[in-house]
Parts: C-alpha cells; structure tokens; sequence
C-alpha cells in the first residue's frame, strides 16, 4: 500500500528484537570557522539556498515555551518557500501558527514523536498534504543516524551560545537544561544554525560543539522557560490516582529487582510523578539506593538525587525548572543525547532500567497501549520514550485509572498501538493489577502479596458492568499519518475520522 509522503519499501512491525540494528552512517562535518554570527534571518537566508522540498528541524526543550520553530517558520513562508518538511522532536500547543501553513502548502510533511493542540487538531481533519510519521525519541535518533531523514537545515534554539558555535542550555534567561534531542540534529544536518538569546564570548562547559555549528544568529527570545512544565508534569491530586501509586510501588518493592543498585524512570503523567514521591519514602524506609533514574527530569527526582538516593541522573530533556536548576549544579546530574538515551542501534540507557513507569490513553487484552491519540481517534500525543522504555526496562509499568469521565483505559483493541504489548508487563488501575501472562515471573512473585492481582479480562469486565462498552469509532479510508515503531517498521496507521 502506498502512503504519500512515506517510503514505498516500509516494513510492517513483526514483533520486537531487542538484538536488531539498523544501518548507520557516520556525521561528517567539522565546521572550525570563526565567522560564523549573522545579524539576523533575514541575513542567514541571503547567504543559504532555500527552495522548495527542504526539511527543516527543532528541537523541544522549550516545551510549550518555545518561539524558535514559530518564528523561523513565518520567515520561510514570506519567502514563499513550500513543501517543506517539518522535522520536529515535538509539537505543542505554542505551535499553532503552523496550521495556517500546513492549509496553504508552506508545510507538507511532519516528524514528530508528541504533537498535542491545534497542530494535531488540523492533521487528525486531514488538513495536512501528505502523511504525518509518528516515531519514537530514540527513533528520531535512529531515523537520522541511518541516513533515512536528512536534515537540510537545523534550527537549535540555544539558551546560550559562544561566538564560535559552543551551545550549552544550562544557563541564559532562556535556560532549559539539557539538549539531548538537538545533539543529533546538529551532528548530521548539512546546515546547523543556532539562534541565542544569551551570545557569549567564551563557553569553558557545553553540550554541543563548535564544529557543528555552521552559523549563530542573535535574537532577542527563543522563548520562554516557564512553558517547559505543562498539565502533565504535575504530581496528582486525585485520591485514586494516588491510591494507584502507592499500589505501584509495593509492585516496585516485591517484584524482585527493588534492591541495591536498581535504576528508574518515570513518565510526566501525574499518576507517574506520584509514584516517585512514594518511592522515596520506601526507599528511605527500606535503606535502598538507586544507581540513577533517566530519561525526562523532574524536581522529583532531583530531590531524591540531592538526598543520595540515585547516584546519578541522566537528563535527555528537563520537565521542570527545578531541574534546569540542577543540571547547572549537580555534577551527578548529566546531560545525554536523544541517541544514549534511546536509540535501538546505539547502547542506549533505556537497555539498563529495571523499572519504568507510563501511562497510557487506552490498554487492550494484549496489552497494546496507545498513548498517541484520544479515546476518540484524534491525535493528542505520542509514543516520545514511551515505546523505547518498554522495550528496554525490566519491568514495565503502566498506570491508569480503570475508568475516567465514563471512559474506560482497557478496550478489546486500542485504536492506535504505540506500544506493543510484549514489552508492556503490568497494568496498575484503582481496581485491581493485571500482569501480562508472559511475565510468570513477575506473577509468581506478586501472587504472594495482598495485592489485588486480577487478569485484564477481569479489570476490563468490572468496567464494562459499571459504565458499559462505548461504541466503535468510525474512520474514513485515507491514511493521514504513520506510526513507527522504534527500529522504524511501522506498527500502526492514523485515519482520518469519518464525519
């Protein structure tokens, strides 16, 4: 089935291979000139050839504070540049200015591993030409790195920069801690600009180097840090979340891999952060130390660094400004690329976890989560670490209430599979905890507990008798996006929704 916008020779998703690899090529530039600052865009795009067709990245780290893509994008447009590619780590709400864009051919095509608001709003109603690829953090890593997505132009928003090209985000008015997703991005793209608001004479410590930097511009805000936490980096309040998380942390303390040494990684759910909040007090209780906790940083996890609870952080992107704080002042707390972190063909971090903590939007009898669209079909999200952590921790945890606002997390099929359920080890809801029959392990110890242990067929009944079984949702036909999985076959398609 040919896709337009995507690759004629994909490969279906046929099940997971922690031992697969794929081809990998090897960042070429070596850029040591010392003339590299231009006064503006407007500069920037009289000197490089800009045409029709090109793919354009930026990176996340400032989250829904980020003005970079926004303004770079409106320059392009008044150059009546179209078709190009949008080949971003994440897309927020900030960037609904794209939507006009994407209804008049300026934008074409997106990568993206999260798109929440009105630019997934307008790809979910077909509004883009061609598909949207959803892939994973480690994935968009993968995709570069193996030559599959070249990068003509990459925008790096740099809290602060030096006038040779060293960017560091851990200072600067703009600051946003770690820049693990634009390393990639830097090391291969045939053009790197960095745009600062903080431009510096000297850097002595920085995360991306000179060399890959072909040109720095001077602006007045690349946006702002606050909007780096959002709704879903808060800890939460709801008393069965709450009751959630202490469950998942007696599965943590019985599950047989709680002990010396054990690493950690949480997702930005509020039900995840909650459980963080509980394993410190255990881990206090039961004189326990970790050897790190990853992926996206929290002040939670700051917090049980500085008290010595994990001997190290590694910070691929920072949730909160508390940890922007931190990656500035904890030599413990380091910053990592989006390739360490999570890339199948490197030796990634994730391989190393023992526990991880996810949500999920839907969970299915095989335990398929979808963390990529609503309960409805619409786009609201995506797999970002979560499919990359699943496959690679111990033990794999997903966290959701049975039931919220009459809408049931466990369905007979999700409408999207982000995550597959193989690596999907156990559901914790406030009704009761499912574990996957592949992991008899985890069950023959669990058993032995008071913990309410039922089959997800069981949890899915108990839901199904208190607030029935919703209706299917229809699809059109046309295929308006794709879902990669991490090794990069494709694992799902999105629909346009019928009217």
């Amino acid at each position: 089935m040919e896709i337009l916008g995507y690759k004629k020779d994909y490969q279906l998703f046929n099940g997971v291979d922690l031992n697969k690899k794929t081809k990998f090529i090897t960042p070429q530039k070596n850029n040591q000139s010392k003339a590299k600052v231009k006064q503006n865009l407007n500069d920037l795009f009289s000197e490089i050839e800009l045409k029709d067709g090109m793919t354009l990245s930026f990176h996340h780290h400032l989250r829904n504070g980020d003005y970079v893509l926004n303004f770079v994008m409106q320059e392009i447009a008044r150059r009546k540049v179209k078709d190009i590619t949008i080949f971003a780590s994440s897309l927020f709400p900030i960037h609904a200015p794209l939507v006009p864009l994407i209804e008049n051919g300026v934008v074409t095509s997106i990568y993206a591993a999260f798109i929440s608001g009105p630019v997934a709003s307008a790809i979910s109603e077909g509004k883009l030409q061609k598909c949207v690829i959803m892939h994973t953090h480690g994935g968009r890593a993968r995709l570069v790195e193996s030559g599959d997505v070249t990068i003509d132009i990459a925008f790096i928003a740099s809290p602060t920069c030096d006038k040779l090209g060293n960017i560091t985000g851990t200072i600067g008015k703009s600051a946003c801690g770690s820049l693990g997703y634009a390393v990639t991005d830097a090391l291969y793209a045939k053009t790197t600009v960095a745009l600062t608001d903080n431009l510096v004479t000297n850097l002595d410590s920085y995360e991306i180097d000179k060399k890959y930097i072909d040109y720095i511009i001077s602006v007045d805000s690349i946006g702002d840090s606050k909007g780096i936490v959002s709704g879903t980096t808060q800890i939460t309040k709801n008393p069965l979340g709450l009751k959630i998380a202490r469950l998942t942390t007696e599965i943590i303390k019985h599950s047989g891999y709680f002990k010396n040494g054990f690493s950690f990684q949480t997702g930005a759910g509020g039900i995840s952060l909650a459980v963080s909040y509980y394993l410190k007090q255990l881990m206090l209780e039961e004189d326990i130390k970790g050897s790190f906790a990853s992926g996206g940083i929290t002040g939670y996890l700051v917090d049980m660094l500085e008290n010595d609870l994990f001997e190290k952080l590694y910070d691929v992107q920072c949730f909160d400004l508390e940890a922007v704080r931190s990656i500035h002042e904890n030599r413990n707390h380091l910053a990592i690329s989006a390739s360490k972190y999570a890339n199948i063909n490197d030796d990634c971090i994730v391989n190393d976890l023992d526990f991880v903590i996810l949500g999920a939007t839907e969970i299915d009898l095989d335990f398929n989560v979808n963390v990529t669209t609503t309960s409805t079909g619409e786009i609201m999200g995506g797999s970002g670490g979560h499919s990359d952590t699943a496959a690679g921790a111990n033990v794999t945890i997903v966290v959701s209430q049975l039931f919220n606002a009459r809408i049931p997390v466990i369905k007979d099929k999700v409408i999207c599979k982000t995550t597959p359920g193989e690596t999907i080890d156990i559901l914790v809801t406030e009704r009761g905890i499912a574990i996957n029959p592949l992991r008899k392990d985890l069950y023959e110890r669990l058993k032995e507990t008071n913990l309410p242990i039922k089959s997800i067929a069981e949890l899915k009944a108990i839901s199904d008798n208190l607030i029935g079984v919703p209706e299917e949702i229809k699809f059109a036909d046309k295929i308006i996006g794709v879902v990669e999985y991490r090794d990069g076959s494709v694992i799902d398609f999105l629909y346009k929704k019928s009217k």
